[in-house]
């Protein structure tokens, strides 16, 4: 064993009380109010409520318990009320589109069966 050169001690971190978790309060509110969808903003309101709860009164472990659950809530509500107004107005421009073209053929149709006639009397 080689004692040649002076050797660090490391020394372990100090372990303190963990860090309070986040409630996600102003998410779930702001989910709430604004993007509603399904009411999972108003069910990410309460497990936020509940997770500030728990927090304050010491319970560490549910209050975890109930930001995750809060968080999950907030991202759904958000995903929902961001990805169904993209998808319904991604549907209506190619709806429009394909009648465009739909009434554009039509109309082409039409225009060839009325000329069409003229040139079987001759």
């Amino acid at each position: 064993m080689d004692t040649s050169y002076p050797r660090e001690e490391r020394l372990s971190p100090k372990r303190g009380p963990p860090p309070a978790p986040r409630d996600h309060l102003v998410w779930a509110i702001f989910n709430t109010l604004y993007m509603n969808f399904c009411c999972l903003g108003f069910v990410a309101l309460a497990f936020a409520v509940k997770a500030r709860d728990r927090k304050v009164s010491g319970d560490v472990e549910a209050a975890r318990h109930f930001s995750s659950k809060a968080r999950c809530y907030n991202a759904l509500a958000t995903a929902g009320s961001v990805v169904l107004p993209l998808l319904l107005g991604a549907l209506i421009v190619t709806g429009v589109i394909h009648l465009s073209k739909l009434a554009q053929e039509s109309v082409g149709f039409f225009t060839y069966q009325f000329s069409g006639s003229d040139d079987e009397d001759q």
